[in-house]
């Protein structure tokens, strides 16, 4: 006798089946903290291996800006993506976050940790990751690059146990250094940075550079250079730097990469930087760097 399948057990039949695997999507807004500010986009590329991945800070002073961006470049390339929010320095005056820097550059480290605690879920290669953004998101991604290593082995919170370790940096228009004193001698013309400490003036960031020098020192990326920092990448656009000048955007000027540059040689440390009469037959964005180490 013949036996014939009812129609309905070979659809559940084929349903029960392994499918093809499904395109990686978009996540937005996920959730790392407990503000409403630290949130991330995630933006996966598809692959059979876990893929590198770029980790952009946005501009805006600390103080305004969001994590929208293109990542398509880097998907392009297989190459994941990871946009993130975080608190500005109002917030962290609001919540009596002293120096109210601290909040919007340890955000960037928590958001790191995280990223790395989602590496098997997400497909992420978490030894590579490369950080970028202009501006202030520059140097929240330099201070990154160049503070020893955050990771709390011993801590019951399973994403702080993670490295805040970079494979590697490529910013632009990055401020380096929070200390009026030395800006002032790189630029007479400098004024930028006072809303880090929760301080209303250039002039009162001066006046006031002894008391805030622990928090200077401790939030300044050319403060914590070493020659264990990984490569990095620095581009400037504008006019060409010359120390001791007054240029016409001090803020983003290509002098701090000059002098950072000078840190980053005495300590042996990978550089390459890009600025009006310094360019490079190679890399003519952060993005051409980015996509040429992390698939190296």
């Amino acid at each position: 006798m013949k036996y014939v399948i009812p129609r309905a057990m070979v659809v559940l039949l084929l349903l029960a089946l392994p499918s093809q695997a499904e395109e990686p999507k978009e996540l937005r807004d996920v959730v790392y903290g407990s503000h409403p500010r630290q949130v991330l986009d995630f933006y996966p590329a598809k692959a059979d291996k876990p893929t590198p991945v770029v980790f952009y800070i946005h501009g805006g002073g600390w103080r305004n800006g969001d994590k929208k961006t293109n990542p398509k470049p880097f998907l392009d390339k297989g190459i994941s993506v990871v946009a993130i929010n975080y608190r500005y320095v109002q917030n962290g005056v609001k919540d009596e976050v002293e120096p109210p820097v601290k909040a919007p550059l340890e955000d960037a480290a928590r958001a790191l940790q995280f990223i790395r605690s989602k590496a098997s879920e997400w497909n992420l290669n978490k030894s590579r990751i490369g950080a970028t953004g202009g501006s202030a998101g520059a140097c929240s991604s330099l201070w990154l690059a160049f503070h020893d290593d955050m990771a709390d082995p011993d801590s019951k919170d399973p994403i702080a146990r993670e490295s805040t370790r970079l494979y590697c940096a490529a910013v632009n228009g990055a401020q380096v250094s929070l200390d009026p004193k030395e800006l002032r001698e790189w630029m007479p013309n400098y004024h930028y940075g006072a809303h880090a400490f929760g301080l209303p003036n250039f002039q009162s960031l001066i006046e006031n550079r002894e008391y805030v020098l622990k928090w200077i020192q401790q939030y300044s990326p050319i403060e914590h250079v070493s020659k264990d920092d990984p490569p990095i990448a620095l581009f400037y656009r504008g006019e060409e730097p010359v120390v001791g000048a007054s240029p016409k955007d001090p803020t983003h000027s290509g002098i701090m990469g000059v002098k950072l540059g000078e840190r980053l040689k005495e300590n042996a440390v990978d550089m390459v930087l890009v600025h009006p009469g310094r360019e490079h037959s190679k890399y003519k964005s952060s993005t051409d760097y980015l996509i040429d180490r992390l698939l190296e």
